[in-house]
């Protein structure tokens, strides 16, 4: 994805801020200069298990300017139940996650976070490849125009963000991790 397209009205990941657990607001300027990879999560998805594959990538990058932000949300079946402590619990205890977690928020819809609605605008759905036999007509049931809008299609969607602030990829849910950790350890160098 190039910059000039993700920057059509002149915004950049800096110019939101988010809600963290406690409630604070926090500008993502304070990541600027940082590589970040946003993941919408839930506790109880069939992708759940890739928290194990972040907090790896997470690992092995955060020296060299990674940050993950992990935002819950209960949109796609009600599988992130939970206050934003129960489900940072669940992840710390059977995932052993240390990157940060955020508050839960909504990724569609008129309550969408600003955040999310923004990197839903800048970029393309990738598609589910074979994974989307299962995936896809689930999907195809909340969005008949699934497949030609930028919107969050389900859990464990990533924005891969640059050191400036712009879209650089999107990794659906059924990525395979590995293609993920080579696109951060590119984006590292």
């Amino acid at each position: 994805m190039n910059t000039d397209e993700n920057t059509k009205d002149g915004k950049c990941v800096y110019d939101f801020s988010v809600k963290a657990r406690d409630g604070s607001e926090v500008p993502l300027s304070n990541y600027k200069g940082k590589v970040l990879l946003i993941v919408n999560t839930a506790t109880g998805c069939g992708f759940t298990p890739q928290y194990e594959d972040l907090q790896k990538i997470y690992d092995e990058f955060k020296d060299k300017g990674l940050e993950i932000l992990d935002f819950p949300c209960n949109q796609f079946k009600e599988q992130a139940p939970g206050t934003d402590e129960e489900i940072h619990t669940f992840c710390k205890g059977r995932f052993g996650i240390t990157f940060p977690q955020f508050s839960k928020i909504d990724v569609l819809g008129e309550n969408a976070d600003p955040l999310f609605r923004y990197l839903s605008a800048n970029t393309k759905f990738q598609g589910f490849g074979a994974k989307g036999l299962v995936l896809g007509p689930i999907v195809k049931g909340m969005d008949k125009d699934y497949k030609n809008n930028g919107n969050v299609k389900w859990n464990f969607t990533k924005f891969l963000i640059g050191r400036d602030g712009s879209i650089i990829a999107r990794f659906e849910p059924t990525a395979a991790m590995n293609k993920v950790r080579d696109a951060v350890a590119k984006a590292v160098e």
